[in-house]
């Protein structure tokens, strides 16, 4: 059989999807491959077409129990072999599915990447054909992504353990060219074919809104969306419930779905909300990863995200059927402080230096101030987004608010959003720049690890003159404000002295 053969038996498709097609070729040509696809552009096909295709057997690396589970039930119910081994199989169930494994039962399974370096798995790996391994979610391999997971660190090492290499496969929704390039490098991928995809999803309409009340402007946001499917994002759990039980007294068709809630409550919801039982579902980001919904039509996120891949993936989730969908994103000057909250307490592996946890700091403060010039850009919004991702854009798209408001402007009409940002002293900002190359060049690391542009027009704006105003700098942590404070105050007091 052909690929085409393969797409209509076993998944019942009479065509492929845009980029879906040159990405199987290429890895049916046994070349390593990377696949930036969006969220929504079918990446799975792109690998279980190849793993049927391939003689041996083909392991799918993942970090998302909820995800493997579905695509598990998805392709035995399509007739295939398949399997997945992680965390959540009891010590019977897991002694069962490697017997099955270790005797090549299975076409493909799908493991979570902590597996890999057991020297048990490892020597069942040894003895069989692998003859494909494709890395989901590949930006989890990088520092600079959102999702950093330092067991992904391990997939070259279990590649070279195996007998033959495999052909190697990649794929991610969202990576910037630095994370594309350490998917290449940390994985070992050789000469590989790389693939990108528009992130352009042309039926979304992009939004930001700094309401005085985000409660006000939620429910003045739903009563616009009645009757339609939609997700609405928190940052905490506590807000998940707080909205949930504050809707559902309203009389809103409302779910909610975090990780404090039991697994069958969490599975029921979702459930309900899969098959248009319940209207909206609150949610913190532990709800979405694999949800294969198609007509979501709105995405509000009540707390702007700490970064903009997270943004871009979570309001991806809507119009994945091609009708025209809204993203909306609510901020206020508290999201940043809860942003900045989870930057200082990290839930990081112990397995990471000093060195690299400060790094890994680093960037977390990076990827925040482009989210927080996002949300106060007057430019238009899908212009931003794509150009954050590599993708050049060079006509307004007309189709988000700040390009509506626009049009208002011109038309003579009241403009409402997004919020103006602070004003900032030009001079002061270029001053800071030469300071800040000083540091980065005697330290010998890039400019943005001392301080981002948008953390200096913040100090050009505020012009903090105290440890304790230099800190509430978004942008300026303890070690920071330690090492740079002094020296940053100084210019600026010489700055307003200069200037009366």
């Amino acid at each position: 059989m052909n690929k085409y053969q393969y797409l209509k038996k076993y998944f019942g498709y009479s065509s492929f999807r845009e980029g879906q097609e040159s990405v199987i070729d290429s890895i049916l040509s046994e070349k390593d491959t990377v696949a930036i696809m969006p969220t929504g552009a079918g990446k799975s096909l792109c690998f279980q077409i190849p793993a049927l295709m391939f003689p041996g057997i083909t392991l799918v690396v993942s970090p998302l129990i909820s995800l493997m589970k579905d695509q598990v039930s998805a392709l035995l119910q399509n007739g295939i072999a398949a399997a997945y081994i992680n965390s959540s199989l009891t010590e019977f169930q897991l002694g069962q599915t490697l017997s099955r494994f270790s005797q090549g039962k299975y076409k493909i399974v799908y493991v979570a990447p902590e597996r890999l370096v057991l020297s048990s798995f490892r020597r069942i790996c040894s003895q069989l054909n692998i003859s494909f391994v494709c890395v989901d979610e590949a930006h989890c391999v990088s520092q600079w992504g959102k999702d950093f997971r330092p067991e992904y660190l391990k997939i070259k090492d279990f590649i070279a353990s195996l007998k033959q290499r495999p052909v190697l496969a990649a794929v991610t929704a969202t990576a910037t060219e630095r994370v594309r390039d350490d998917i290449v490098n940390l994985i070992g991928l050789e000469k590989p074919e790389i693939t990108v995809l528009s992130f352009d999803r042309k039926n979304l309409f992009f939004a930001c809104r700094e309401p005085k009340n985000k409660e006000d402007e939620l429910l003045k946001l739903l009563n616009g969306f009645s009757g339609k499917s939609g997700i609405v994002y928190c940052s905490s759990r506590k807000k998940v419930d707080e909205l949930y039980f504050s809707l559902s007294q309203k009389g809103y068709n409302v779910a909610r779905y975090h990780a404090g809630m039991n697994k069958d409550e969490r599975k029921k919801n979702q459930e309900l909300f899969s098959n248009d039982e319940k209207e909206i579902i609150i949610a913190t980001n532990a709800f979405g990863m694999g949800i294969d919904k198609s007509n979501v039509s709105f995405v509000i996120h009540f707390n702007m995200p700490g970064d903009m891949e997270s943004y871009y993936q979570e309001a991806g989730r809507a119009g994945r059927d091609g009708n025209e969908a809204s993203c909306i994103l609510l901020f206020n000057k508290g999201d940043v402080r809860i942003q900045q909250y989870f930057i200082d307490n990290p839930e990081e592996s112990s397995d990471l230096s000093a060195k690299e946890k400060e790094l890994l700091r680093e960037n977390r403060i990076e990827k925040l101030c482009d989210m927080i010039v996002y949300a106060h850009t007057k430019g238009c919004l899908r212009k931003y987004i794509l150009s954050y991702f590599g993708e050049e854009m060079k006509e307004d798209c007309g189709f988000c608010s700040s390009c509506v408001e626009k049009k208002l402007e011109e038309n003579k009409k009241v403009r409402s959003v997004p919020a103006e940002p602070e004003s900032f002293d030009s001079e002061l900002f270029d001053l800071l720049k030469k300071l800040r190359k000083q540091i980065s060049e005697k330290k010998k690391v890039p400019a943005f690890v001392v301080f981002t542009d948008a953390t200096l027009k913040l100090m050009a704006t505020k012009k903090p003159l105290t440890e304790d105003e230099f800190l509430a700098i978004s942008g300026v942590g303890q070690r920071k404000c330690q090492q740079y404070a002094a020296i940053f105050i100084k210019e600026i007091k010489k700055h307003i002295k200069n200037n009366g």
